[in-house]
């Protein structure tokens, strides 16, 4: 285990749904009375994979189920898949919030983690306070923690609050600062779960060069959870994809994201429908592309003229919402658009009501798979609904009766460029 920062060695994790342990005091004592005397817990012989999408046939279900995987010292490894595929469980394990129910894990050095907002932190405590106190529990001196002090308040940005309990910060705030205390310790191995997220564009930015700076520069290990494939393709150099609990492929990070957006439908995803929410503001019910005398199976042409249609609900009238629409290659997000940029009424007031609302892609998209991101939100409050990479399309240059329609010069777009050339001599 030289170059072998953490091995996971068949790790599972079993819950019971719906209560604590087994249920019962006699199951609970049974277990442990199996432990005890070193024979096989026989209630890890039961239960299902952790499908959310199907009804629980069993009471108990495997949150993962045999781990085996290998984390090089200084790899910085991307680990994506569908919420409840077990990500943050496997990180939670390897933190030691919670125990696995068979397997072993072995890490070498001191791990930091960042796995919920405000993790470790006491709300009644200052922000300096706090600060000591996880470098403390990290196994660091009072002197050791007070030579980062700055650089951690500084890179936080939060220097005017630092003396303000925690309670008092926003959910921003408290991640700005859980980050800087996990990247700034030290630690051999840092651990950051989806909780980036929550940060503006400008720190998210920020986190992810100091991720790149601890692994590269230092020799530091790395583990980071997120549905941003763009951030995972910049962070990491490889990735695990987990499904229901297992790993479904291990390997270079470009393959695994590819994998993970077609994962919900095959190579094609060009229809999506849903049933309304009424319990949310606004349902966004029905999602498509389209170019016309093309099917359902077709590749669309780099020539091709793609509309792309939007079905949604409000329940009931609501003020300062907008509808935005994101397109992706190569989980690079390419542009964003927002229906209230052409509609300034929508932002003023959305009526109850059923709407659809129609959008063409501009004729620039080279060949390659895209993929389709809507959302709708509250400007300043957050968001409603996000649907992301709900849609999945490709597009190819097309070669019919040996006569090529339009062209491919490689890059992320096509365009006409003008040229204007003269000899001055």
């Amino acid at each position: 285990m030289s170059d072998i920062a953490i091995k996971f060695d068949n790790i599972s994790k079993q819950y019971r749904l719906g209560v604590v342990g087994t249920g019962t005091i006699t199951h609970d004592l049974n277990r442990w009375w199996y432990t005890v005397r070193g024979k096989e817990d026989p209630y890890l012989k039961i239960g299902e994979v952790n499908d959310r999408s199907s009804k629980a046939k069993s009471n108990y279900v495997w949150a993962l189920r045999n781990i085996t995987l290998d984390v090089k010292q200084g790899e910085v490894l991307g680990i994506i898949g569908k919420n409840g595929a077990g990500k943050s469980t496997l990180l939670k394990l390897l933190s030691r919030v919670t125990s696995p129910s068979t397997g072993t894990i072995k890490a070498k050095g001191r791990i930091a983690s960042l796995l919920e907002v405000g993790t470790g932190f006491h709300p009644e405590m200052t922000g300096k306070e706090n600060i000591f106190m996880n470098g403390a529990i990290m196994g660091m001196t009072k002197s050791e923690i007070k030579r980062k002090l700055d650089e951690i308040v500084n890179f936080a940005g939060v220097e005017k609050y630092i003396d303000t309990p925690v309670k008092r910060y926003s959910s921003g705030m408290t991640v700005r600062l859980g980050f800087a205390i996990a990247a700034h310790l030290e630690p051999e191995i840092l651990v950051v779960d989806e909780v980036l997220a929550v940060g503006d564009a400008e720190f998210q930015k920020k986190a992810i060069g100091k991720m790149k700076e601890v692994s590269s520069g230092d020799g530091r290990t790395v583990l980071f959870v997120s549905h941003n494939m763009a951030s995972i393709r910049r962070l990491c150099t490889s990735g695990v994809f987990f499904e229901n609990g297992t790993v479904k492929e291990i390997g270079d990070i470009e393959k695994i994201t590819d994998l993970y957006i077609r994962s919900n439908g095959g190579d094609s995803r060009k229809t999506f429908r849903q049933k309304a929410n009424p319990l949310k503001e606004i349902s966004i019910t029905e999602v498509s592309v389209s170019a016309e005398n093309k099917n359902e199976d077709d590749i669309y042409d780099i020539n091709d003229t793609l509309r792309i249609k939007i079905k949604y609900t409000v329940h009931r009238d609501i003020r300062g919402t907008n509808l935005s629409f994101s397109l992706n290659k190569d989980a690079a997000l390419l542009f964003r658009s927002w229906d209230i940029d052409s509609d300034k009424d929508l932002y003023e007031m959305r009526k109850a009501g059923d709407y659809e609302t129609e959008l063409v892609l501009p004729d620039l998209l080279n060949i390659g798979t895209y993929s389709i991101t809507i959302a709708c939100g509250i400007v300043g409050v957050g968001p409603i609904q996000i649907l992301e990479d709900i849609i999945v399309f490709d597009i190819d240059n097309i070669i019919q009766d040996g006569l090529t329609f339009g062209y491919s010069r490689g890059g992320m777009i096509r365009t006409s460029t003008s040229w204007n050339t003269e000899k001055i001599k």
